[in-house]
């Protein structure tokens, strides 16, 4: 006769009964969390338009103010580094609802459930490719920018319909206090408001421990950004070394600046240097968010477009010496050409250019991105 093999029930699924784990602490955390998705996503857009502007609007982006791109890069990356806290927060608050049994009861309970799978998969993605970004590394096969910008969208708009479908218990939640707030178990051990309170010190301690790479008022505290400021040859940091680009002392000896127009013309470095050169204090802010001003001295880019017969309005094409990069060649649009702070720069803070930092010449220009702020520049194309 077969023996019957007893049947071994199925573990309960985990209850929680912590107060903490409620509506109205997950809508207090998201308002924050919201926020500054919000920014880092309104903020990364700009930054991405200002990196690769479509055609139709190369020519409108403007030249200034000066810090524009400065102060709405570091604003995105800090805003990025607190969302971090804040969502880790968010969904200690909320994953208890990921046990809720049956998993769906209705067409809006799908919707829920959905646009929160989407928001949590796409929001983390997001803040921690963004992460590793800031510190250069790229542990997977696709290109980070282009795939980051799209992520961003699938975001905003998980994000938008996640609000849309839980507007009713956000508006009942958002501005009221919980029954028993001050009435918690015992093993709870902290309320809501120690809760809010050590989620904010965190936010705090992060955005302060690593602004200062952008905000060079507060550049003491920068404990944790991978760039401090002042930090790298000259006096600022080095993202892409010569050494990277592959460009050296002996490919830049016989240097000859290149300016093709109507009327084309080349320029040893000598005859370079004796043209009337220009000082401006300008910004140089990366993508990874550090940014520091600085002082440039060289020939205006307009001059010497107009020294090619440039017509009024051109673009520019901008051809470097380093052999390999996604950034070798670089377009202008007619704003930054034409804008007397746009330098042919030959000089950082009074010295020659070292190397690393683009001898014998490089682009700096105001709002710019720093990628864009090309070096090693061989040529200039009027276009």
């Amino acid at each position: 006769m077969e023996r019957m093999t007893p049947r071994i029930a199925p573990p309960p699924l985990p209850t929680f009964r912590a107060r903490l784990h409620d509506a109205r602490t997950a809508t207090a955390i998201g308002r924050w969390l919201g926020l500054a998705l919000m920014v880092c996503f309104l903020t990364g857009v700009t930054s991405h338009y200002l990196q690769r502007p479509p055609d139709w609007l190369a020519d409108v982006l403007p030249s200034r103010p000066t810090w524009g791109y400065r102060f709405s890069q570091g604003l995105h990356v800090a805003s990025g580094i607190a969302a971090i806290p804040l969502l880790m927060a968010k969904l200690w608050a909320v994953y208890p609802r990921l046990f809720v049994w049956p998993p769906v009861r209705s067409v809006r309970h799908a919707l829920e459930r959905l646009s929160v799978a989407v928001l949590v998969a796409a929001a983390v993605f997001q803040l921690f490719t963004g992460l590793l970004n800031i510190v250069e590394w790229y542990p997977w096969p696709f290109s980070f920018v282009p795939v980051h910008f799209a992520v961003a969208w699938l975001l905003a708009g998980a994000l938008l319909l996640h609000v849309a479908v839980k507007w009713p218990d956000i508006r009942a939640h958002w501005g009221r206090r919980s029954e028993g707030t001050l009435e918690l178990p015992a093993e709870d051990k902290v309320d809501r408001r120690s809760l809010l309170t050590g989620v904010a010190a965190g936010v705090a301690a992060v955005t302060l421990t690593t602004v200062g790479q952008s905000f060079t008022p507060l550049k003491r505290l920068d404990l944790l950004a991978p760039r401090h400021p002042d930090h790298g040859t000259q006096g600022l940091p080095v993202n892409r070394t010569a050494l990277a680009a592959g460009v050296s002392t002996a490919t830049a000896r016989d240097w000859r600046l290149t300016v093709t127009g109507p009327r084309s013309y080349t320029l040893p470095l000598a005859e370079l240097r004796a043209l009337p050169q220009t000082e401006v204090r300008l910004p140089i802010a990366c993508v990874e968010g550090w940014s520091v001003e600085a002082g440039w001295t060289g020939v205006r880019i307009r001059d010497l477009l107009e020294r090619a017969g440039a017509p009024p309005s051109s673009r520019v094409r901008v051809v470097s010496l380093e052999r390999r990069g996604a950034y070798r060649v670089m377009e202008m649009g007619a704003a930054y050409a034409e804008d007397p702070l746009t330098l042919l720069a030959l000089r950082l803070n009074g010295q020659v250019l070292s190397l690393d930092h683009g001898f014998p010449a490089r682009i700096i220009a105001p709002n710019r991105p720093g990628v864009l702020q090309t070096k090693w520049v061989a040529g200039l194309e009027v276009l």
